[in-house]
Formats: structure tokens, C-alpha cells, sequence
């Protein structure tokens, strides 16, 4: 019965309006949530301990304010909750190290995560796991299934490969088959009285930094055409500007 880990990350709701402060995001009234893609991992962990059985822990990184996606992670089904405590920003290289880290005092054999996060996009984390942990990797799957082994579905450039891959692995996940499960209320409660396990773990020196935040360029106004005589003009810049004729 495997170990799954399944790592989840806090990040501006996707919805929310971004502002810039000065030289930074402001996130003082942004509302935090899981990123959208770790839910679908969250949904393949749980299939995965529910065909073979186990035990899954949701992972992250963070101050204590990224407890609530733990929590929210718990309300949908996960057995365990734990988080690294860090405070500020990280690099790829200084974050995976942590999470490789983790994930061996875990005593993890598997491991589930989103393809990439929606704050970054960087979707460097999962390959950057494996290669940490000498482990297979397979990314932005689809689907998966568990039966005699872990197959999943993933996109290449002929269509879709079936892969099967032996553990320990770790698997990036993308929007596809997955339907994500909701909690019931049973669940919600069992998530406010759940306790956050807190690892201390040495986080090593970045070597890249953000240096600013900026807003891209507004775009231009939107030009109106009313009626048939302006046919011909509409056509010429669709042709010459927009590139679409």
C-alpha cells in the first residue's frame, strides 16, 4: 500500500484583481486559494489510495497562512496535512530541494502535483522532484489508473501515450478526466479540528530574485463600426492589423 504525497501550493484566487504596489503585488486583498491544478492532483491522489490503498498526506511550503489549503485539502479526503514552514520567496532549485527533502523524511513513494502553478506557471517543480529523488516523472497527465501498477494518459504530439511507470514516481497533473470531488460537511468539520504538521526543514539560498512586479501595457482602445459602408474598412484592418484574413 503506497505512501502518496501530494503537494499543493497557495496562490492568488485566479479571479482576483492584481494590483501593483509600488515595485510588488499587492496581495493584501486578494483572496489565497489552492492552485487550480493541484486539485486534480489532490482528485488522482485519492483514486490512487481508494484502487490500491495507502495513505495520502497533502505537502506544502509556506508561512502558517497556507494552512487553510491543507485544510481544504483535508476536507476532500486527504488522511495527513503538513507543511514545511518558510516565509518569503524561493527559487525553483531552493524549493525543490525542500520538497525532496520532505517527501524522504515523509517516507513518501509516490508523489501527485499540478502541472504547474498559477501564480508562476513555471511547471518546473515535478520534473525537478523526480530528478532530485532519482524517481520516474511523468507530466501533465490526464487520467491515470491502478490497476496492477500506475498507467497514465498524457498528451504528446501524435495525440495522446498511455504510460506506465513504475514507483516510486512522480506525476504532474492537468485539467482532463479528473472530476473534482467536493467536501461534504462530515469532511469540513473534520478539517477545522485537523492539526497542520510542521516540518523544519533548512531552506538554501536562492540564486535568482524577483527584483520588480509590473503590470503589462493597457490595451489600446476598441474601435466601433456601425453599418454596411464601413465593410470595407473593417476588412482592410482585420487584413493589415489583426492578420486574420
Amino acid at each position: 500500500m503506497p505512501n502518496i504525497i501530494v503537494l499543493v501550493k497557495q496562490v492568488p484566487d485566479t479571479n482576483a484583481k492584481i494590483a501593483v504596489n509600488g515595485d510588488r503585488v499587492d496581495l493584501s486583498a486578494v483572496k489565497m486559494v489552492m492552485s487550480p491544478y493541484d486539485e486534480f492532483a489532490v482528485e488522482t491522489a485519492l483514486q490512487h489510495r481508494e484502487a490500491a490503498g495507502g495513505e495520502v498526506t497533502a505537502l506544502t511550503v509556506g508561512g502558517a497562512g497556507s494552512d487553510k489549503i491543507l485544510k481544504d485539502a483535508k476536507a476532500i479526503g486527504v488522511d495527513r496535512i503538513v507543511r514545511v514552514a518558510a516565509e518569503g520567496e524561493m527559487d525553483s532549485n531552493a524549493l525543490q530541494t525542500v520538497l525532496a527533502q520532505a517527501v524522504t523524511e515523509l517516507g513518501g513513494e509516490m508523489v501527485y502535483c499540478g502541472k504547474a502553478a498559477a501564480d508562476t506557471g513555471a511547471g518546473s517543480t515535478g520534473p525537478g522532484l523526480a530528478e532530485r529523488l532519482g524517481w520516474a516523472s511523468i507530466s501533465n497527465a490526464i487520467s491515470a489508473s491502478f490497476d496492477g501498477g500506475l498507467s497514465v494518459v498524457a498528451p504528446n504530439g501524435a495525440g495522446n501515450a498511455n504510460v506506465q511507470a513504475p514507483l516510486p514516481a512522480v506525476v504532474s497533473c492537468d485539467k482532463g478526466a479528473f472530476k473534482v470531488r467536493k467536501p461534504n460537511v462530515k469532511g469540513i468539520m473534520q478539517a477545522k479540528k485537523a492539526s497542520v504538521e510542521v516540518l523544519s526543514i533548512e531552506v538554501p539560498a536562492s540564486a535568482v530574485s524577483i527584483v520588480a512586479h509590473a503590470l503589462p501595457p493597457a490595451k489600446p482602445a476598441g474601435k466601433t463600426y456601425n453599418g454596411g459602408e464601413a465593410a470595407a474598412e473593417v476588412a482592410q484592418l482585420l487584413r493589415d492589423e489583426a492578420n486574420v484574413l
